[in-house]
């Protein structure tokens, strides 16, 4: 099975941590997004969309209706880069 790589950039962990301790609740929810996005970036479940305006390079995954998942991908490496996590407003 081909399995994209999920790359966890130092501010994002931080992001990550932040986020988590605020929202305890998700943090199950949280796993198994990320579970997905490594076995198919393209699941229905994580409504995976390109973003527009300044953020045109980055792509969005849903957490919830209020969370989501910026990230980057890097074809060659077969590689998903996490760029930031938080609210709706995070765009």
């Amino acid at each position: 099975m081909n399995r994209y790589k999920l790359i966890f950039t130092e501010s994002y962990l931080k992001r990550e941590k932040k986020f988590l301790k605020k929202h305890p609740k998700l943090i199950r929810r949280y796993k198994k997004i990320l579970r997905l996005l490594e076995l198919n970036p393209n699941h229905p479940s994580l409504r995976l969309h390109k973003l527009k305006g300044k953020l045109e390079d980055k792509y969005s995954v849903s957490i919830t209706m209020s969370y989501r998942i910026i990230l980057t991908f890097a074809v060659i490496e077969k590689g998903i880069i996490l760029i930031d996590i938080g609210s709706h407003d995070v765009y």
